[in-house]
């Protein structure tokens, strides 16, 4: 059923416990980062959040993320940190993952890498949630298979909880489409991230499990996907390198509210949020 934007999930029990989640895609260099610093607090408040999640393999400038960016992150109200491919374009990467558990990095790359690909975390007297970070394989790094990873991930983060929130980042919708089909059910939301456009269809699957392919990113849109415009079109034009330089202008928040019934795992309802509106 939608209303006003808001899907919700009909025949929910009124006195069932909700676990509220925000989630906030690819949140793209200090243009975004300030953007998210400014308005976070109001989201929280205002869908009585009780974990924020966030995409940030692009918060320091652009690429990747550095231990100072982090921090702001974490300070924020954040309290896990999903990422990406472009995790890897900072060598410092391999020592913040060590250190910090609720920064997680794509599950299917290979064990021997540095870091968590999923994490479960304690929401005291709402219980718990175990959040998984996965990366697709079309049109990008050819590394473990992700379908076989979410399977597994849900399989341990089971035994402690139903509520499993998973971020898919990934270059191919049908990639992205193609496995939140296979979890439905299993997993309470599956968001896609990395293309940095938002997509039109966040739904809940029939199954209880809450869907967008993309949702966005949280960085300037004045741009090519972050990059400014005069850049990227050069590299398209000569087909040869140029030097990434960050945009700075009209920059936007994108992101989800999810709202996931604590004892069953489903999701009951999902909201897009972009600010300001375009």
């Amino acid at each position: 059923m939608s209303e006003n934007g808001i899907i919700f999930q009909e025949g929910i029990n009124p006195v069932s416990k909700f676990i509220n989640c925000f989630f906030i895609g690819d949140i793209n260099g200090k243009p975004g980062l300030t953007l998210v610093s400014s308005v976070l607090k109001q989201y929280l408040q205002k869908y009585e959040i009780d974990v924020c999640i966030a995409n940030g393999e692009n918060v320091s400038e652009g690429k990747g993320i550095e231990e100072k960016d982090a921090r702001i992150l974490f300070d924020l109200g954040i309290q896990i940190i999903t990422t990406g491919n472009h995790l890897w374009d900072r060598w410092t990467a391999k020592a913040l993952l060590a250190k910090e558990r609720n920064i997680l990095r794509p599950l299917n790359y290979p064990k021997e890498n540095a870091g968590n690909g999923f994490v479960i975390y304690d929401l005291k007297e709402k219980g718990k949630i175990g959040v998984v970070n996965l990366q697709g394989r079309t049109f990008m790094q050819s590394i473990d298979d992700p379908f076989r990873a979410a399977d597994w991930a849900i399989s341990k983060i089971a035994n402690e909880t139903k509520v499993i929130f998973i971020d898919i980042h990934a270059e191919a919708t049908a990639e992205k489409m193609a496995l939140g089909w296979h979890l439905d059910g299993r997993c309470s939301a599956l968001v896609g991230t990395h293309t940095h456009i938002p997509t039109a269809d966040a739904r809940i699957l029939p199954q209880g499990t809450a869907y967008i392919t993309d949702v966005g990113m949280s960085g300037p849109y004045d741009s090519v996907i972050g990059m400014k415009k005069e850049v990227a079109i050069r590299r398209f034009q000569f087909q040869t390198p140029f030097k990434f330089e960050m945009a700075e202008h009209d920059v936007r928040i994108c992101a989800v509210f999810i709202q996931i019934d604590a004892e069953t795992g489903k999701a009951v309802k999902i909201e897009q949020v972009i600010f300001p509106a375009f």
